[in-house]
């Protein structure tokens, strides 16, 4: 390490004339000692070490918050470290689904808040054909996949030669592992085509012989095993990108078909999609999860299997426990059946929730956070909650308590993506 309080060296007849240029090269020599020592503790792949080279980084950019290098080494070993939601959070301008909604920011939070205030839009990637008459209108936004590629796209064809084309793939993974699927797809979709077009770009002015093949050994460089067997080489960082598109493409597929069902009113198809995706062999992350077990929950519902849609609510707030739109969706169900206590109960997690947001003037959780109610919906929730909950206290004070159960069961395991993908 590097002592901060170490004399300063001669300066050069030409640095003699001001302090500040030469405290910024003492800085800069500082922050490459930083780096570099960083690297080689990257390089070992050990997780304690990976965990000390985050600290060097961090100091680093304590130093120089804009230094490329850096913010790709400490994005990369946070990725390697599986700490996702960091990776968000450093990045999460980054995120194509998350915009400022200025006039929502200005009319409903404070100067200081404003620049923080996020509204999400979501992807829709089939239309639906046409609205049931007795199905309520979602809460959530949706946008198509095309219009938000463009949109992407637009900024990043003028940045990348600026900012390094690695935060759209590091990005990505992370986005996947929290369940922002339609985000990561577009991410990794994007890095792969910067990264193919530098590629290009830089392979015009090679010969023949610069090209390395040392990722891609030939059939004679395999290595054989003791049963003879040649050894697969291992994958390269292109094709785990490749690999981790082709899954995700999968479940949204899935996830397209399953909503596309549940808006044409077939709960029963809708019901066997949503199934493939939480209950597949190949797992998928607790994020993406908890949306599928949402939407089962509301086809079970609409086919009256009341009991199958709480246990869909109980796993969906088992992985996102302040899930507003499942909390009043479990609500809804406990009163149906008579269950008053634990519609109560709902519905005083639910208050404590909107006063939390109105205190806070945020929603629970990262800006990145998936959302499924608009922040200027709150004060008017609170107002018909609160009459809600007057109502049920004094049909329970009357006795009618109905049937009580606990909504509460252990919930599944969920499988997410394996380290391979990383």
């Amino acid at each position: 390490m590097v002592d901060l309080f170490t004399p300063a060296m001669p300066v050069s007849p030409s640095l003699a004339g001001g302090e500040k240029k030469h405290w910024w090269l003492s800085n800069r020599k500082i922050v490459d000692k930083y780096v570099k020592e960083a690297r080689v503790l990257i390089a070992t792949h050990e997780q304690g070490e990976i965990a000390s080279a985050l600290n060097l980084l961090d100091a680093a950019l304590s130093l120089s918050p804009r230094l490329e290098l850096a913010l790709e080494l400490k994005a990369r070993s946070l990725l390697y470290l599986r700490r996702f939601k960091e990776v968000a959070d450093m990045l999460q301008e980054y995120i194509p689904s998350i915009r400022i909604d200025s006039d929502d920011s200005s009319s409903s939070l404070s100067s200081d808040n404003s620049s923080t205030q996020l509204s999400r839009e979501r992807v829709k990637l089939l239309s639906s054909g046409g609205d049931s008459p007795g199905r309520d209108e979602p809460s959530f936004k949706c946008f198509s996949v095309s219009d938000l590629k463009k949109k992407v796209m637009a900024g990043l064809w003028n940045n990348c030669e600026k900012e390094g084309q690695w935060r759209y793939l590091v990005l990505g993974q992370a986005c996947c592992h929290l369940g922002l699927m339609e985000d990561a797809m577009v991410l990794l979709q994007t890095g792969k085509r910067l990264t193919t077009a530098a590629f290009r770009r830089e392979s015009i002015c090679w010969s023949d012989d610069s090209f390395s093949f040392t990722k891609f050994p030939l059939s004679s460089e395999l290595t054989i095993t003791k049963d003879n067997q040649p050894q697969t080489p291992p994958r390269t960082g292109f094709e785990s990108i490749t690999q981790l598109l082709s899954q995700i493409k999968l479940l949204l597929r899935r996830k397209t078909a399953a909503i596309a069902a549940l808006d044409a009113g077939l709960n029963s198809e809708a019901i066997r999609h949503f199934s493939k995706i939480v209950d597949g062999r190949r797992g998928a992350p607790q994020g993406f999860l908890a949306e599928c077990y949402m939407h089962r929950a509301s086809a079970y519902r609409s086919a009256g299997r009341i009991a199958e849609s709480i246990a869909d609510c109980n796993r969906t707030l088992a992985l996102e426990p302040s899930c507003i739109e499942v909390l009043c969706t479990r609500a809804s169900l406990f009163e149906t059946i008579r269950c008053l206590p634990d519609c109560l109960h709902d519905l005083e997690h639910l208050k404590l929730l909107y006063n939390s947001i109105l205190r806070d003037r945020k929603f629970p959780g990262p800006a990145w956070k998936r959302q499924y109610v608009r922040y200027t919906e709150i004060p008017g929730k609170l107002c018909s909650l609160t009459t809600k909950i007057q109502e049920l206290k004094q049909r329970v004070a009357s006795g009618e308590t109905g049937f009580h159960t606990t909504p509460h069961p252990t919930p599944k395991q969920c499988n997410l993506f394996s380290r391979s993908n990383v």
